[in-house]
């Protein structure tokens, strides 16, 4: 915690910082969503961002249902059921009935999706593989610290 300023100088430069780090933060979170949206259109391997952000969820989180996988991409259950249906149809996923509860289906990323998020994951290196070779050699140590302090930023307290 930051101590209270004693004197009208400590005060502005307070005032100052303050406004610098709103500002670098707002800076940093366009920057990071402008990276986020430039390297998902580099690499959808022709999944639309909602299938391939499904997929990826199938994947992490291993077979959900359809309403956990739903949550999870905070869409509502029926735009789920046609994004899941969308993958079903392009071999990505399969529905396999609940072992507990067979009125509710699960989804299994298959081999097919498997490669299609290994094509992705490719592809969105390669982009940034071939940004960060058009960097001088400072500037490449520079982003490999920016790295290790992104990583930083997002460790849990």
């Amino acid at each position: 915690m930051r101590a209270h300023p004693t004197s009208t100088a400590e005060a502005a430069t307070s005032t100052t910082e303050a406004a610098t780090q709103e500002e670098v933060a707002g800076r940093l979170r366009l920057a990071v969503n402008r990276l986020h949206r430039r390297l998902r259109q580099e690499s959808l391997g022709g999944l639309s961002p909602a299938q391939a952000s499904a997929l990826g969820s199938v994947r992490r989180h291993g077979n959900p249902t359809l309403g956990e996988l739903a949550a999870m991409e905070q869409v509502q259950p029926p735009t789920m059921t046609r994004i899941v249906a969308g993958l079903t149809e392009a071999g990505m996923v399969i529905r396999v009935a609940d072992a507990h509860d067979r009125r509710s289906a699960r989804v299994r990323i298959t081999p097919a999706g498997e490669q299609t998020l290994e094509r992705i994951r490719t592809r969105k290196n390669a982009f940034l593989v071939r940004r960060l070779d058009q960097l001088s050699e400072g500037e490449q140590r520079d982003a490999t610290e920016l790295v290790a302090l992104l990583e930083h930023l997002l460790d849990e307290p």
